[in-house]
């Protein structure tokens, strides 16, 4: 066990590392204010494995609580998108994970869906607000992340939006089978 605590300190420093270089990055201009909206439905009754995803929202119609700051890179299928996520701390604890790699699934025709290694933190969520095409979002019960290629119904407390990937390619977003997820450079 205790040649585990180096490989876990530098594994943490460079998490650290990371999390400050997109922090300094941050843009921290005023975004968008036009509402936002998410939806939820019963896991058990609308997904038979119980897994739920949420959709991604654009930074162009961003509210207060979406403040686009961190830019990130995502590759759809082999094929690069722009993202951007949002300055919060869920976000943040997402950068912590980075780089990912995931297999996506459908869920409800409205979201792709990949689950992280580990649950994120939502201390320090922001507002609920109803996801919209291209949003990246949490969805906390779960540990699921969503990527929605269609507008979601409402907001909910349980699904916190992250970032925005640009583009209206909704047919992409609505078939991709694999997302990698990385600092942008």
């Amino acid at each position: 066990m205790p040649t585990a605590l180096p490989a876990l300190a530098a594994r943490g420093a460079v998490a650290a590392a990371l999390l400050l270089a997109v922090s300094a990055c941050a843009d921290t201009s005023p975004a968008d204010t036009s509402p936002a909206s998410s939806s939820t439905s019963s896991p058990a009754a609308s997904f038979p494995s119980g897994r739920h995803q949420t959709p991604a929202r654009p930074a162009s119609t961003a509210s207060p609580d979406r403040n686009t700051a961190m830019h990130i890179r995502i590759t759809l299928d082999g094929q690069p998108v722009d993202a951007i996520l949002n300055d919060h701390a869920v976000a943040r604890d997402l950068v912590s994970l980075l780089p990912l790699s995931l297999g996506l699934e459908d869920f409800h025709q409205t979201e792709r869906i990949a689950y992280p290694p580990r649950k994120l933190d939502t201390s320090g969520a922001p507002a609920p607000a109803a996801p919209k095409t291209g949003d990246l979002a949490y969805y906390a019960p779960w540990g699921n992340l969503a990527l929605f290629h269609r507008d979601g119904d409402s907001a909910s407390a349980d699904l916190i939006v992250l970032g925005h990937v640009d583009g209206s390619d909704t047919e992409r977003l609505a078939t991709a089978e694999h997302i990698t997820i990385e600092a942008a450079p």
